[in-house]
């Protein structure tokens, strides 16, 4: 596919103002921007979306793939140039919060994928989102402030080794792929940034229950310096896992298949 992108002679020198309020940080290094790009496996599905495009920096090295691209941006401003530089995209820009969107028959039932250069005041939203959407999610790619990707690929006992973490892992397979230094956007963010990928897990390893899961995983979190025994209380636990070792422990000691089985526990 023959892509019109910034630097034709055809095209108007427009740009688009970095919005605060949007948390918008601009990619400005092609190198960084086909590497995210690679973490897209395309192995198992075959639309892509792509949440934030801003200038489309990372867009046109997706559409350089074997994939449906299709892009959601919140800002005006960002849609009406990639409307100008992306010509060949247009019927598949979306002027959409993806946390408002429709998601359930976005791609007709067919698996897809989630990447992006993802705003930092709304990451962790996007991935609980993603979470929700596992059934037709098959992977998730991108870049995020390095301190939540970090915790997204989080092992257990880790700082950082939390709910975003365990409701994640609980569904895909996740790695942290490298570190990107503020000095690539424009505007510079003042922390590091970092990009992971995950790879949804086969289905007969998910929790029975999801919403079940979250509940306790978010209460074990909620008081994560008490033991289990005390911070479920409120759940109405079962003899079985009050006599389990799981009892004594903390929430950041349990593995994600750990807290399956101490969920199944509760259900006993």
């Amino acid at each position: 596919m023959e892509v019109q992108t910034v630097g034709s002679p055809y095209l108007s020198p427009m740009s688009v103002r970095a919005k605060k309020h949007l948390g918008q940080h601009f990619l400005t290094d092609e190198s960084v921007a086909r590497d995210i790009a690679d973490t897209l496996t395309h192995t198992r599905y075959s639309h892509v979306l792509e949440i934030g495009p801003g200038m489309g920096v990372l867009t046109k090295y997706i559409l350089e793939k074997d994939s449906t691209l299709h892009v959601a941006e919140l800002d005006g401003e960002s849609v009406e140039y990639l409307n100008a530089h992306y010509l060949h995209l247009r019927d598949n820009i979306h002027h959409a919060d993806f946390l408002k969107m429709n998601l359930a028959e976005f791609f007709g039932g067919e698996q897809w994928a989630v990447t992006g250069n993802y705003p930092y005041n709304i990451s962790s939203q996007i991935m609980f989102r993603c979470v929700e959407y596992r059934d037709s999610v098959q992977e998730i790619t991108g870049m995020f402030q390095k301190e939540v990707a970090q915790r997204i690929a989080a092992p257990p006992g880790s700082r950082t080794y939390g709910v975003l973490s365990v409701l994640v892992q609980a569904y895909y397979d996740c790695k942290y792929c490298f570190t990107v230094p503020p000095t690539v956007f424009d505007p510079p963010p003042k922390v590091d940034s970092g990009v992971i990928q995950c790879r949804r897990l086969p289905q007969e390893q998910w929790p029975v229950d999801y919403k079940r899961f979250r509940s306790v995983v978010k209460v074990a979190f909620n008081q994560r310096r008490k033991t289990l025994r005390n911070s479920l209380r409120s759940l109405q636990p079962t003899e079985a896992f009050l006599t389990s070792d799981y009892a004594a422990m903390r929430p950041e000691q349990l593995s994600v298949t750990q807290f399956k089985e101490l969920v199944a526990l509760m259900e006993d």
